[in-house]
């Protein structure tokens, strides 16, 4: 396997790199962020591609008029979409689960200090209430106790990490109204296709946005380590 630092080739059996002495822990560490990468930016396409999908149909919701319009239809046009966004739910439930084991990892170096404890990596998501604050301010902890950072780049940080939670609250909230959204009449369709498309366009800005976090805290721990 090569290294994350040299690229030299590393033998199984050899806990540090033979050229540059690299430990294997950071090279598996490297291993784990690149595969949360990739599978947000997978995610991100995913649903960058169902926006623009959705926004083909708001051509000809615009031209329909009261005589010409068809419900059946548009609910037959709409209804793949809910299944759409149900798989980006799938993939991200499965993208969160490998986040999930890497931010733990990204905790436990990062020196400190931090708000939470580190059992909060864990069950900040799954605790009412507390969810709709805690990861956020776990991520923020982790990336700016990952390097040295003046305040400009403090906030700076804190602007992706808000911006981050808040594109993922809007893009499971705005899912939802779109999966329950009617289109009997044509203003309720074309309302409709509008929130699909800003759920898509969330959820594609909060991947984005998260793979940057991904990106940053993986490489300022591992130029930390070396």
């Amino acid at each position: 396997m090569p290294c994350a630092l040299c690229g030299d080739i590393i033998p199984t059996e050899v806990a540090r790199c033979p050229a540059c002495g690299a430990w294997a822990r950071r090279r598996d560490f490297r291993s784990v962020g690149v595969a949360v990468f990739m599978l947000l930016g997978f995610n991100a396409f995913v649903a960058l591609g169902s926006g623009f999908s959705l926004i083909r149909l708001l051509e000809p919701l615009h031209e329909a008029t009261h005589d010409t319009y068809d419900p059946v239809v548009a609910e037959h046009a709409l209804a793949p979409y809910t299944d759409v966004f149900l798989i980006c739910a799938i993939m991200a439930g499965v993208t969160g689960l490998l986040y999930l084991g890497w931010l733990w990892r990204a905790y436990g170096q990062s020196p400190g200090p931090h708000r939470h404890g580190r059992g909060w990596v864990l069950f900040g998501w799954i605790t009412p209430a507390a969810n709709l604050w805690v990861p956020p301010r776990l991520v923020y902890d982790v990336w700016v106790n990952s390097g040295r950072f003046r305040t400009a780049q403090r906030h700076l940080v804190a602007t992706v990490v808000a911006g981050w939670w808040a594109f993922v609250l809007f893009g499971v909230g705005l899912a939802r109204l779109f999966a329950v959204s009617g289109v009997q009449t044509l203003a309720e369709a074309r309302f409709s296709v509008h929130l699909g498309v800003a759920a898509a366009a969330c959820d594609a800005l909060a991947a984005a946005l998260c793979m940057a976090s991904v990106f940053e805290i993986t490489r300022l721990q591992i130029g930390r380590d070396a």
